[in-house]
């Protein structure tokens, strides 16, 4: 093992202290809570304003209400597999990233975990700036009116109520969780009742093509897929003793809710307005007395969200080597964010460059989590935990630091969703054939088959290795 994993200190996992552990295993005796703090977790972070932009971005690729709002619940179901991938952080005790040396290699595993803790820290950056801008606006409301100042101002405050959580850790992210999705899941449930009686539940005029089909499930999905890399980071201190069925139907339904509730808010606002400007778009539909609170929910969620994004990261960069604690590992991801959301902020084609990249990774991240489920599958969660945090010589090293099966799987998907991939910056040669259709996702699936017929019956728990 590095100095890093071992040397650290043993402490309880308490709210506002500075958590001790980061992708060590947490020892049993330190392992606390209960399937119903997943829940929360799921709920909490999903109650963003992003799950309203994606149902009204449904409504745009020609989708009816009940057709875009069928896509929204099909979507939430993803989290019934965001939530199962927890179970192998019950079984290790360690973060995801570190999990996943099992299917990829201690070598192998590097490469998507770098690409995660750029779209960790992209998607921390997007949610940044929706919540910037909204305090920008509720300060507009105040008499403040618009500029540099006022928009530095809103951008500090949404940094500082992020980092402040995430820097504290586990327990902290739990407990913020929790108190800040009783608040906004009272404000979004107002939002609903003021949009859904208006919801244009007609027909569209033209049916949608398969490329409005494709890419509404697409929009839908992509933002439960960007979990896959992060599950058993909030599992790692349950105890072993933990029902595995529980945390699973904790976490999905926590996910699914929120998810599902505020997609459909988006379906039924995109059929009565113009969504262009999604939080605008949304705010005229809303009585005046409302407008202030709603632009704290839109803050409020664009905070949850980051929370887990940015304290992953910071597990996530101790997965790629960086010899320092989480708490000062989190420091370099909060110091990227800040850059980001200035050029967001203050750069006016930046955000549309950001999410065009972000969309794109999903040609890796979808075979990525096709073959980590397959292997969690594979295994039935059994790991040899010492093993995963041993470098050349361990029971995961493979062949130089690479697993054949894994490696081979991850292409595969990959070469299928970039032929397959319609978005700003990459048209695959099989859209166009395919009807225009966008079948990124199904990179997934393909992966997990191919690695099930490669691995399959050669993933037994390794041996220990000799000294």
């Amino acid at each position: 093992m590095n100095a890093q994993q071992t040397a650290v200190p043993a402490g309880r996992d308490e709210v506002f202290q500075v958590e001790a552990h980061g992708i060590d295993p947490i020892p049993d005796e330190e392992r606390h809570g209960s399937a119903k703090d997943v829940f929360w977790l799921w709920f909490g972070s999903n109650l963003t304003f992003t799950y309203v932009i994606n149902g009204a971005l449904a409504v745009a690729f020609g989708l009816s209400f009940w057709q875009a709002t069928a896509v929204v619940v099909i979507g939430g179901l993803a989290f019934f597999g965001i939530s199962a991938a927890g179970l192998s952080g019950i079984r290790t005790g360690t973060a995801t990233l570190v999990i996943s040396r099992a299917a990829f290699g201690v070598r192998g595993n590097w490469p998507a975990g770098l690409l995660n803790w750029i779209v960790s820290i992209g998607y921390t950056i997007v949610n940044t700036v929706v919540g910037t801008l909204a305090l920008e606006a509720f300060f507009a409301d105040l008499g403040w009116s618009a500029g540099p100042v006022p928009r530095a101002t809103a951008l500090a405050v949404t940094l500082a109520l992020t980092f402040a959580v995430a820097l504290w850790g586990h327990a902290t992210v739990q407990f913020a969780e929790r108190w800040m999705a009783y608040a906004l899941a009272v404000g979004f449930a107002a939002l609903l009742v003021f949009l859904l009686p208006g919801a244009d539940t007609g027909a569209p005029s033209a049916a949608p093509g398969a490329s409005g089909w494709s890419l509404a499930f697409v929009v839908m999905l992509a933002g439960p897929f960007s979990y896959v890399p992060m599950p058993a980071d909030y599992t790692r201190y349950l105890p072993r003793t933990t029902s595995l069925r529980s945390v699973t139907w904790s976490g999905a339904l926590g996910g699914f809710l929120s998810s599902v509730a505020l997609g459909v808010a988006g379906v039924a606002a995109a059929t009565q307005t113009d969504m262009t400007d999604a939080v605008a778009g949304a705010e005229q539909l809303l009585p005046s007395w409302f407008q202030p609170l709603f632009l704290a929910l839109v803050l409020g969620g664009s905070v949850t969200n980051s929370i887990i994004t940015l304290y992953s990261s910071s597990l996530n960069l101790q997965v790629l080597g960086i010899p320092w604690s989480r708490a000062k590992a989190i420091v370099i991801s909060a110091a990227v964010t800040a850059v980001g959301s200035l050029g967001a902020l203050f750069l006016t084609d930046f955000t549309a460059s950001l999410l065009s990249f972000l969309s794109l990774l999903i040609i890796v991240f979808a075979p990525w989590g096709g073959v980590f489920l397959a292997d969690m599958v594979l295994r039935r969660c059994r790991y040899d935990t010492d093993a995963l945090h041993e470098g050349a010589g361990g029971g995961y090293w493979y062949r130089a630091g690479y697993h054949p099966a894994g490696m081979t799987a991850l292409l595969a998907g990959m070469l299928f969703a970039a032929l397959t991939c319609d978005s700003e910056l990459w048209t695959g040669p099989l859209v166009a054939p395919l009807g225009g259709a966008d079948l990124t996702l199904l990179g997934a699936p393909v992966a997990a088959l191919v690695y099930a017929l490669l691995a399959r019956g050669r993933t037994a728990v390794p041996a220990p290795v000799a000294p």
